[in-house]
C-alpha cells in the first residue's frame, strides 16, 4: 500500500466516528444557509431558488420511521439542488400539536399523581405542558441531525414561538374582518373525555358489533343502535318515493306512543333516507347526529339536547335524567320492553363508531357555538397570482382550493393523490376552529361584559384591546389553523421579509399521504386567501413505512423498527439507502434491520473500492482531473474501450439527473448503487487491473495504464457527487481524503453535468 494513502482509509469504515463530526463540520460551515452560499460565492443571488419547509413534527415524543423516511426524501432533493448551484432553503420547525401534546401531559399526570389539568390553574398547567414540549423539541432536533438534514438551523420555527402567533391573529383578524371567520351554533364533534371538539379528520372509526333495535313509534317501526338518544324524537322521516309510506303527507302529524307517554310526531320527506336500510323510515336526533342535523337544517325542524358535555342524560330523560349514556342504554331498553314498544332485535348488526384519534374517547355529536371559517361564503378576491382568478372576481374559499390544483400550480407526485383532494374539497363543511383545551394559539377575541351579564363589546385584533374589564375567549385554536400558515409565516409573513420575497412559494411539500386533509389541503386554503398565491409547486406524497414482512408497525405486533437504533448499528447511509430503495411516491414501502445491514456493506463497498483506486494512481495528478482553459489536456486521452466507459457514466449522470428531477428517487438511488457495486466494482475495476499492474513501457502499455487510472479517478469523483444526496457522510468522509487541493466540502461542489 502506498505510502501517501490517508491512514484512515487503511482501517474499515467506521460510521459510528464519522457522522457525528461530519455534521458539526458541515453545520459550522453555515453552508445550510442559502445566504453563507452566496456570501461565499458558491451560488448567485440570481440563481433559481428551491425552497421546501419541513413538516414539523408534533412535539409529543421522538421520531419515528415514517418521519426518518421524509427527512431522507427531503434531503435528498436539498443536497442535490443545492450541488446544481440554486439558491437552497430548507426550513426546520416543530409543531406545538396543541390536542396530541396536551394529552401526553394530562396522561401523564392522571397516572403519576392522579390529577387533571383542572387541578391546576391555567398558567400553571401551561408551564408542565411547554417543559414537556422543550424536552421533546430538544429530542427531535437531535434525531433530525442524526439523520443528516441538511437543514438552516438559524432559521427554525415552531408554531407557538412569538413570530407564528403575530402571523396566526394577522390571519384570524383578516378573515374574521372579511366575514369569513364567524361565530355560531353548528353540530360539531364532541369528545366528553377532553371535554373539546374535534375536527372531521382527528376521528378514528372503529367497527363494533351491537345489537339494531327496531322500535315501534305508532304506525311505524324504525331501526336505531342508540336507543339513549331518542327521547326526543319528534320527527319521522322517510323517501318522498317510498311506496310503502305513500299515504303520509309531508309535514302531516300523527299522535304515537314513546319513551316518556305520547308524543306527536310530524312526517318529513327526504331524499336523504335510505330505502334499503332497516324499514326505510327513522326518527331523527338533530342535536346528536350529522345527518340528522342537516335534515332538520334543510327543513326547519327543532332540535333538542338529549346529551350533556359530560355525555349524560338531560331532564328530557325522565327519571333515566342525569345517568350517563354507557349505562343509560340497558335501562332504556327495559323501559321499551315494559311498554312493548320493542318490535324485534337483530344481534349481528355491525357499525362504525367514532372516536377521537387523541385519547380515544367516544366522539357524541353537539351542537355548540363555535367559530368557524366559512369556506361556501362568496367574497372579492384580493390581489392573485391563481391562474384564473384575478383581482376583484367574486370568489369562495373552496373555488380557491380546487383552482389552485385544477390549474396545475399544484401539482400532486403521484397525480392520483389530486383525485382524493378535489373528493375531499368537494364535500368541505365549514372548518371548526375552536378547541376547548388551554395549549394552543387563544382566539384572538377579546369580550366586555355589562351589568346585566351580557356581552357589550367584542373586540378582535392582533393585540389585546386597552383599558379594564376585558377577557379574552377561553378557547384555542385548531392546532391545524397556525400549520396552514407554516409555508410563509415561516418566512416572516405577515412581514414583506427578502425570505418571503425570495422563497415563497416553496418549491416542494413533502408529505405522507394521511394528512393532505388535515393539512396540505388548509395551506393551500391559506395561502391563496391569505397571499394570493398557492404555498407550493407540488406535492411529493409518501406512503406508509411497513415491516419486513409487509405488515403496519404497531407496538401491539411489536414490529417497531426505530431508525436511531437502525443508525446506531449500521450508520445513516446504510439507514437511509434501506428507507429509499423501493420506496416509489405514494406506495408503502418495507424497512427492516436485514435491509440496513445489507446497505452497510455498501458503504464498505466504496470505502474499500476508493482505498484501491488511490493506491493505483498515486502517480497521477488529481488536480489534473478538473483541469479547465489553459491547462486542459493535462490528463491522459482514454483508449477506445475506457471511452466507452466514460460515455456510460455521462448516459448514468444524464439517468440519474433526470429521475432525481421527477421525483424518481428510488429508481437515482437503486441506479447508482447497481452501477457502483456491480459495473464499477465487480466489472471496472477487474477489468482495469491487468492495465494497472502492466510494467511494460512500451507506448500503448503506458497509455493503456495511464487511461485506465483517468477512468477510475473520474469514475470514483463523478460517482461520489452523484451518491452524495443519498449517502451523505461515507461520501463527505471519502471525498474529505482525496487528494485534491482545489476542493470544497462535497456538500456544495457543483453537481455533475
Amino acid at each position: 500500500m502506498p505510502e501517501d494513502i490517508h491512514p484512515k482509509l487503511l482501517k474499515p469504515y467506521n460510521p459510528q466516528e464519522t457522522e457525528d463530526r461530519l455534521y458539526k463540520k458541515w453545520n459550522e460551515s453555515h453552508l445550510f444557509n442559502p445566504d453563507e452560499c452566496i456570501a461565499q460565492g458558491i451560488t448567485s443571488p440570481s440563481a433559481p431558488h428551491f425552497s421546501i419547509v419541513m413538516p414539523p413534527p408534533n412535539v409529543t415524543g421522538t421520531l419515528h420511521v415514517g418521519h426518518a423516511l421524509g427527512l431522507t426524501i427531503e434531503d435528498i432533493m436539498v443536497r442535490f439542488h443545492r450541488m446544481k448551484g440554486e439558491r437552497t432553503l430548507w426550513l426546520p420547525g416543530t409543531d406545538h400539536a396543541a390536542i396530541a401534546t396536551q394529552v401526553k401531559v394530562e396522561e401523564g399526570l392522571y397516572k403519576k399523581e392522579g390529577k387533571t389539568r383542572f387541578d391546576y390553574s391555567r398558567e400553571e398547567f401551561l408551564g408542565l405542558v411547554r417543559d414537556f414540549a422543550q424536552n421533546s423539541h430538544d429530542t427531535i432536533v437531535n434525531q433530525v441531525k442524526r439523520m443528516g438534514a441538511s437543514v438552516d438551523w438559524s432559521r427554525e420555527a415552531y408554531t407557538l414561538d412569538e413570530k407564528r402567533e403575530k402571523a396566526v391573529r394577522t390571519a384570524f383578524k383578516r378573515m374574521y374582518d372579511a366575514g369569513l371567520i364567524y361565530q355560531g351554533h353548528r353540530i360539531v364533534n364532541w369528545d366528553p373525555k377532553l371535554k373539546t371538539t374535534v375536527s372531521d379528520e382527528e376521528i378514528d372509526w372503529a367497527e363494533e358489533k351491537t345489537p339494531l333495535y327496531y322500535l315501534k313509534y305508532g304506525p311505524f317501526v324504525i331501526a336505531t343502535a342508540r336507543p339513549e338518544t331518542k327521547f326526543g324524537d319528534k320527527y319521522v322521516v322517510m323517501h318522498p318515493d317510498d311506496k310503502r309510506y305513500a299515504k303520509y303527507k309531508h309535514r302531516e302529524t300523527v299522535e304515537v306512543p314513546w319513551i316518556n307517554g305520547t308524543v306527536t310526531a310530524t312526517i318529513i320527506k327526504d331524499e336523504s333516507i335510505d330505502m334499503e336500510f332497516g324499514t326505510g323510515v327513522m326518527t331523527i336526533t338533530p342535536w346528536h347526529d350529522n345527518t340528522d342535523f342537516d335534515i332538520a337544517q334543510r327543513h326547519t325542524l327543532d332540535k333538542e339536547q338529549i346529551i350533556d358535555f359530560d355525555g349524560k342524560l338531560l331532564p328530557i330523560a325522565g327519571d333515566l335524567a342525569g345517568q350517563h349514556i354507557k349505562k343509560a342504554r340497558p335501562l332504556v331498553i327495559e323501559k321499551l320492553q315494559n311498554l312493548g314498544l320493542i318490535e324485534k332485535i337483530d344481534e349481528t348488526y355491525v357499525h362504525n363508531i367514532a372516536k377521537n384519534s387523541r385519547g380515544g374517547g367516544v366522539i357524541e355529536p353537539q351542537i355548540k357555538k363555535q367559530w368557524f371559517i366559512a369556506v361556501n361564503k362568496e367574497f372579492a378576491m384580493g390581489p392573485s397570482k391563481i391562474n384564473g382568478i384575478k383581482e376583484g372576481d367574486t370568489v369562495t374559499l373552496k373555488k380557491l382550493m380546487l383552482a389552485a390544483v385544477e390549474n396545475g400550480q399544484v401539482n400532486f407526485v403521484p397525480e392520483r393523490f389530486s383525485k382524493i383532494y378535489f373528493h375531499w374539497v368537494n364535500n368541505l363543511r365549514d372548518w371548526c376552529i375552536s378547541r376547548q383545551i388551554w395549549f394552543g394559539h387563544r382566539i384572538p377575541v377579546w369580550y366586555k361584559t355589562g351589568t346585566a351579564g351580557k356581552t357589550e363589546e367584542i373586540y378582535c385584533d392582533i393585540e389585546a384591546p386597552v383599558g379594564e374589564g376585558w377577557e379574552q375567549d377561553s378557547d384555542t385554536l385548531d392546532t391545524w389553523f397556525s400549520s396552514g400558515l407554516w409555508t410563509f409565516s415561516t418566512l416572516g409573513w405577515p412581514d414583506e421579509t427578502p425570505d418571503f420575497q425570495n422563497f415563497h412559494p416553496t418549491s416542494v411539500l413533502e408529505t405522507a399521504y394521511d394528512i393532505i386533509f388535515f393539512w396540505v389541503a388548509r395551506m393551500i386554503l391559506m395561502s391563496t386567501y391569505l397571499i394570493g398565491d398557492v404555498p407550493f409547486k407540488h406535492v411529493y406524497i409518501h406512503g406508509l413505512v411497513l415491516d419486513g414482512q409487509g405488515r403496519k408497525m404497531s407496538k401491539s405486533l411489536g414490529n417497531i423498527t426505530d431508525p436511531l437504533v437502525m443508525i446506531d448499528k449500521y450508520g445513516t447511509d446504510a439507514t437511509r439507502l434501506s428507507l429509499i430503495i423501493g420506496t416509489g411516491p405514494g406506495n408503502d414501502s418495507k424497512f427492516s434491520e436485514e435491509k440496513t445491514r445489507g446497505y452497510k456493506h455498501f458503504a464498505n463497498k466504496i470505502w474499500n473500492a476508493t482505498r484501491f483506486v488511490l493506491s493505483n494512481t498515486a502517480d497521477m495528478s488529481w488536480d489534473s482531473l478538473f483541469a479547465k482553459g489553459a491547462n486542459a489536456g493535462v490528463m491522459p486521452e482514454y483508449n477506445a474501450e475506457d471511452q466507452a466507459h466514460r460515455d456510460a457514466l455521462t448516459a448514468l449522470v444524464v439517468e440519474v439527473t433526470g429521475d432525481i428531477e421527477n421525483f424518481r428517487y428510488y429508481l437515482a438511488a437503486e441506479k447508482l448503487y447497481h452501477y457502483f457495486w456491480h459495473t464499477f466494482a465487480d466489472q471496472i475495476i477487474e477489468q482495469k487491473k491487468t492495465a494497472l499492474n502492466a510494467t511494460s513501457t512500451a507506448p500503448e502499455d503506458v497509455k493503456n495504464r495511464k487511461s485506465a487510472q483517468r477512468l477510475l479517478m473520474e469514475i470514483l469523483v463523478t460517482v461520489l457527487k452523484l451518491m452524495h444526496p443519498f449517502i451523505p457522510f461515507v461520501t463527505e468522509e471519502i471525498w474529505s481524503l482525496l487528494p485534491l487541493t482545489q476542493k470544497r466540502i462535497l456538500m456544495v461542489e457543483t453537481w455533475p453535468q
